[in-house]
């Protein structure tokens, strides 16, 4: 072989390769594919595979703009919302969504998925603030969450559909007081717990009310019938004292005197700080005198007739 072919022959070797290359295609799963020539749409390759297209697309000729084929998400956060109470809240969401015409998304977005998200968050936004403002805070944490979430979808359904999107889900992820809301909600939480508080205090002070005054009623009738079984049980007991005296008395008058003048003896004579200035021979110390109550003989006095009873000692007052 010629020498001088050698480098021809390399030469069409690589072109023909850098041809094929160039005429080549690879789609991967989750991927499609959009075959341009000269900037127009001219098919759409949806399968995964190894596809041809015209070489040089440098040239205009054919390109290929590869887009994704699987699901796809964008977070929003910190919406601030209001609803029909005239509060405001942050909200966080997230959407959910596909590609699913890349015929339109190539027209609309030029298969920008950063400018499609963008046109999407706006919608978004706007369909949070409606969907919110229609209702409570309570119903984004009850069962009509799920409700809200499809109203919001159906809302953006017909945007994505003119931007080759197909929205999936909706959901939201929190659902929060504002900072300003919040201390309000706070204040008013405390100022019901307090009066809560004071309706238990209250009551708690009406049923020890109540229980003082039975407890105070229950202590007037005990006492009551204590000092009155007490009454009864005094005369009762004045009663057979009476009786006793009166039975002791008409057995031995002489041994009553006698118990008579020793209680005497024992109140006058106790340590009293009292002076008294009695006569030796009076009636008072007739014990003291004689053991049998007899009184010493007085000048000019008449002795007391045989038999005679004689008079009960007297209790000589103090001076």
């Amino acid at each position: 072989m010629n020498q001088n072919r050698v480098p021809l022959l390399v030469g069409l070797i690589a072109f023909m390769a850098l041809l094929a290359y160039s005429s080549l295609f690879v789609v991967r799963a989750g991927q499609q594919a959009i075959v341009l020539r000269f900037g127009q749409i001219v098919d759409v390759k949806a399968d995964p595979g190894i596809y041809f297209k015209w070489p040089f697309g440098f040239l205009e000729a054919d390109n290929v703009q590869m887009i994704e084929d699987r699901l796809l998400s964008f977070e929003l956060d910190n919406i601030r919302v209001q609803v029909s109470g005239g509060k405001f809240y942050e909200v966080d969401a997230f959407l959910v969504y596909q590609i699913t015409d890349p015929r339109k998304f190539r027209q609309t977005v030029s298969g920008d998925v950063t400018l499609a998200e963008a046109r999407l968050r706006t919608r978004l936004d706007a369909a949070l603030r409606g969907v919110y403002g229609l209702r409570g805070f309570e119903a984004a944490l009850s069962d009509e969450r799920a409700g809200m979430m499809n109203e919001v979808r159906e809302q953006l359904r017909p945007d994505a559909e003119s931007l080759g999107l197909q929205i999936t889900d909706v959901r939201i992820r929190r659902t929060d007081l504002t900072q300003e809301v919040s201390q309000q909600t706070f204040d008013r939480m405390k100022a019901e717990r307090l009066a809560e508080a004071e309706r238990l205090r209250a009551r708690g002070r009406e049923a020890a009310q109540r229980i003082k005054a039975i407890a105070d009623r229950q202590v007037v009738e005990i006492i009551a019938e204590a000092r009155k079984e007490s009454e009864i049980a005094r005369g009762q007991g004045e009663g057979e004292r009476s009786r006793i005296f009166a039975d002791v008395f008409s057995k031995d008058p002489d041994f009553f005197a006698f118990y008579r003048s020793m209680t005497a003896y024992g109140t006058a004579l106790d340590n009293t700080g009292t002076t008294m200035v009695l006569s030796p021979t009076s009636e008072f110390f007739r014990y003291f005198q004689d053991s049998n109550g007899g009184l010493p003989p007085v000048s000019g006095a008449t002795p007391p007739a045989a038999g005679a009873e004689p008079p009960a000692p007297a209790t000589p007052a103090p001076q």
